[in-house]
């Protein structure tokens, strides 16, 4: 499958050891955010703790061991801002932090699969060509988008 080429890796840097290990997501309930990500996704729970008032979890996908969802539930969120979710257009106004991707082997199969269990899909698959992908979006219990993203030929 086609991807990007990337430049060369800079192995000088002294920061050349960084790798991508998780996304955090902030809710007010643990239970709820497992009840979707594993009931509904089937992500596996990696490990959980305490943390001051919260329950924390690091939640796996479940063919990756590689990437995680850190789940802070419980204690008070404060919102900063409501971030109404119900189109990609729309979100896009808002600065900071928007979504996490998950690659996928089809985007229409897994837009069909989470529909089938009742998830509720906020973008409609359509194609990039600036980058060569098939994306889709939708979002979890708490709203936080979630980008599907297939990689074309």
């Amino acid at each position: 499958m086609a991807d990007f080429v990337l430049p060369p890796k800079n192995t000088t840097s002294p920061f050349a050891d960084m790798r991508g290990h998780h996304v955090a997501i902030r809710t007010p309930d643990l239970g709820v955010a497992k009840d979707f990500y594993v009931g509904k996704l089937d992500f596996r729970v990696v490990a959980e703790w305490p943390y001051a008032d919260e329950l924390l979890a690091y939640l796996a996908p479940p063919g990756d061991d590689g990437f995680y969802i850190e789940v802070l539930g419980g204690g008070d969120p404060k919102p900063v801002e409501v971030r109404p979710y119900t189109d990609l257009a729309d979100s896009l106004k808002y600065a900071g932090y928007h979504h996490f991707c998950l690659n996928v082997a089809s985007v229409d199969a897994t837009v069909a699969q989470l529909r089938a269990r009742g998830v509720t899909i906020v973008t409609e698959p359509f194609v990039l060509p600036a980058i060569s992908r098939k994306l889709a979006f939708f979002a979890d219990p708490f709203g936080n988008p979630i980008e599907l993203a297939e990689v074309l030929a």
